[in-house]
C-alpha cells in the first residue's frame, strides 16, 4: 500500500473522512451517522477523488446533494492538502472547488446548511432539478437520483446538464442496471429503507437498462465511459463518466 510521509494511503483516507463528517455533529446525530456511513461504504465517493473526476478550482454542480456530503468532502480535500496528508497515489486534490448544491427535500437542505453553511465555495438550492437553473460547470454529479422522475423527464434534465458543463466538462452520473435484476432490486429496497429514515416517502422509480443510460448521453454527442461502481456492496451500480465534446 503507497505510503505518504509515512503514513498510508488506508490512514490518509480515515483521516478525510474524519475531517468532512466532522461538521455534521452540529446538525444532530442522524446528520452524522449518516455522512459516516455513507462516506465510509459507498465508494463512488474515494474512487471520484483519488482518479481526479473533480479537478482542483473546479465549479461543481452536485443534483440531489442530500445534506452535502459531497461538498463537505471537497472542503476536507482542500484541508488535507494544505496540511500535506494528501496522498501521493492519488491524483491531484479537488482544492478551490466551488459548489452549487441542488435538493428538493427541505430537511437535507436544512441538514446540509446546519452542518456546513454557505459562501463563496458553497451554496445549496432547494429546489427540483426538473425546472432549478443549472449555472455553469466544470463537472455535474448526479448519484442515484435521476431514476425517480420519468424518462422524458431524465432526457430533459440530461439536456440541461449537458449545456450547463463547458467543453470538456464531465458529468457524474450514477445509475442502477436494470439488467442486473437482482442487485437493482437490492440497492432499490435498501435505496427506500434510506430514504424513510431521512425523513422522505419513497417516491417510484423509473429506470433503464446500462445500455439505455449510455445510448442516452451518446445521443446528446458525449463521450460515455461506464465503471461499476458497487464494490464491496451487493448492489447493481454503474458510475457513468460522460464528457461533453
Amino acid at each position: 500500500m503507497s505510503t505518504m510521509n509515512g503514513v498510508t494511503e488506508r490512514a490518509a483516507w480515515a483521516r478525510l473522512l474524519d475531517r468532512a463528517s466532522e461538521p455534521y455533529r452540529s446538525a444532530g446525530r442522524f446528520a452524522w451517522h449518516f455522512a459516516r456511513g455513507k462516506l465510509g461504504y459507498d465508494p463512488v465517493f474515494r474512487h471520484m477523488l483519488a482518479t481526479g473526476l473533480i479537478p482542483e478550482g473546479a465549479r461543481v454542480l452536485d443534483i440531489g446533494c442530500g445534506q452535502g456530503l459531497l461538498a463537505s468532502l471537497l472542503r476536507a480535500c482542500a484541508a488535507m492538502r494544505a496540511a500535506g496528508e494528501w496522498p501521493q497515489a492519488w491524483a491531484p486534490a479537488p482544492a478551490g472547488a466551488q459548489l452549487t448544491g441542488i435538493e428538493l427535500m427541505p430537511r437535507d437542505v436544512a441538514r446540509a446548511r446546519a452542518a456546513l453553511g454557505e459562501g463563496e465555495d458553497l451554496r445549496f438550492v432547494c429546489g427540483d432539478m426538473r425546472s432549478e437553473p443549472f449555472p455553469p460547470c466544470h463537472a455535474v454529479v448526479i448519484l442515484d437520483v435521476l431514476h425517480y422522475v420519468t424518462h422524458a423527464e431524465q432526457e430533459a434534465v440530461l439536456r440541461r446538464v449537458h449545456d450547463a458543463l463547458v467543453p470538456g466538462g464531465l458529468l457524474l452520473l450514477r445509475v442502477g442496471d436494470t439488467g442486473a435484476r437482482r442487485g437493482f432490486a437490492i440497492s432499490q429496497w435498501v435505496d427506500r429503507a434510506v430514504t424513510r429514515l431521512r425523513g422522505h416517502s419513497a417516491p417510484p422509480v423509473y429506470g433503464r437498462p446500462l445500455a439505455e443510460w449510455m445510448a442516452q448521453l451518446r445521443r446528446l454527442g458525449m463521450r460515455v465511459e461506464p465503471r461499476p461502481m458497487s464494490q464491496g456492496t451487493p448492489f447493481a451500480n454503474v458510475l457513468l463518466v460522460a464528457q461533453r465534446s
